[in-house]
């Protein structure tokens, strides 16, 4: 299967899969995969929330579904998570030092 833009990998959804809540009652609920996909396409888009392809559903329904995640922690808990098991293979550590002109220490003009 090919990987969208802005979407996540099968291997990046089953990091974080378990972390979701769990559904308690009502009807069935929409894809969890697919709302976050959303949410993620939010977020790296810049599109407002009206925008959001149909694909996705109804902007209404990811926007309830932000909501119930934000207020149980759940992006927090995701970050927490995948914080614990960073592999830093991406890390770079970077000393940079930039000259500036002479004049920027405060000589005098001119004189």
């Amino acid at each position: 299967m090919r990987q969208k833009r802005y979407e996540m990998s099968d291997e990046q959804w089953e990091q974080i899969k378990d972390l979701f809540p769990k559904t308690k009652t009502g009807c069935p609920p929409k894809d969890k995969r697919l709302m976050f996909n959303a949410i993620l396409w939010l977020a790296r888009s810049g599109s407002a929330l009206r925008d959001l392809l149909e694909c996705f559903g109804s902007w209404k329904t990811v926007y309830s579904r932000f909501c119930k995640w934000r207020d149980d922690d759940t992006p927090f808990n995701i970050f927490h998570a995948l914080n614990a098991e960073a592999d830093y293979e991406n890390l770079s550590i970077d000393s940079t030092s930039v000259k500036a002109h002479q004049h920027s220490a405060g000589a005098k003009n001119g004189l």
